[in-house]
C-alpha cells in the first residue's frame, strides 16, 4: 500500500483527508499493525486508481491467468 502512494507522490495526510479517514490509522494500516475494514480499502484503492488486490497482495488463481501475467502457462 505505501509504496504505491509514496511512488504516485502521495502524502499520508493528504490521501487521509481525501478519503475521510484518520492519518494515524492509515499509518498503521500501512504498516501492517492495524486491518482496515472493506470501505476503507475500497476508498484506499480508488483514490490510488488501483484495484483492491494490489493493495491487499491478494491473487486469485483467475487474476494469475490473465494475459501479460508472468504466471500465465504459454500454449506450445
Amino acid at each position: 500500500m505505501k509504496a504505491i502512494r509514496e511512488a504516485r507522490g502521495i502524502s499520508l495526510r493528504q490521501l487521509a483527508k481525501d478519503i475521510g479517514r484518520d492519518v494515524g490509522f492509515l499509518s498503521r494500516v500501512e504498516d501492517d499493525k492495524q486491518g482496515a475494514g472493506d470501505e476503507t480499502l475500497r476508498r484506499y484503492a480508488a483514490y490510488l486508481r488501483v484495484p483492491i488486490r494490489a493493495i491487499t497482495h491478494k491473487e486469485t488463481s483467475r487474476d494469475q491467468e490473465r494475459p501479460g501475467s508472468p504466471h500465465r502457462e504459454h500454449p506450445h
